[in-house]
């Protein structure tokens, strides 16, 4: 096989991170209209998270927020984002790298995106990673019909 000299993994996942970026500015832009509300989980230990001690000391490896109807703030660069938001009646500002999200999820459309971290531990054998991130459609809730189907990137590499 040819090697990739593209590197068009590192593409793919710039343009689903992409997807992300976009669907914030628009959130932070005209607001979440409708039923739309994000689910961001968000890897803890990358350089670049801003959280309060508190909340690392609780969520060590993977912190999921919700933005819907109580945040504040909420800013966009190329880079990542920050956002305020309620803890116990504390208002807390976040702040986190596009390379730190590992999902992303609009339940209100059945959407969502989930990457691969970017180093995966030495223990698991390199055929059993994931390659690139995987886009994802959640399954439906009990008695909603869909005609969803879950897409990963693999099917469309060549072995």
């Amino acid at each position: 096989m040819a090697q990739d000299l593209f590197h068009y993994e590192k593409m793919v996942e710039a343009a689903l991170r992409g997807v992300v970026r976009d669907a914030l500015r628009k959130a932070a832009r005209d607001g979440l209209r409708s039923a739309h509300h994000f689910y961001i989980g968000f890897d803890t230990r990358m350089p670049g998270v801003a959280i309060p001690d508190y909340l690392r000391a609780k969520f060590t490896e993977e912190m999921t927020i919700v933005l819907q109807h109580q945040f504040w703030d909420l800013d966009i660069t190329e880079e990542g984002f920050s956002v305020t938001l309620s803890f116990q009646k504390q208002l807390e500002r976040l702040v986190v790298p596009f390379a730190a999200v590992r999902s992303f999820a609009d339940p209100s459309v059945n959407f969502a995106l989930e990457f691969a971290p970017p180093e995966a531990s030495a223990d698991v054998p390199q055929s059993a990673k994931p390659a690139g991130p995987v886009a994802a459609i959640p399954a439906p809730e009990p008695g909603e019909k869909s005609s969803a189907q879950v897409v990963a990137l693999d099917s469309f590499r060549k072995r």
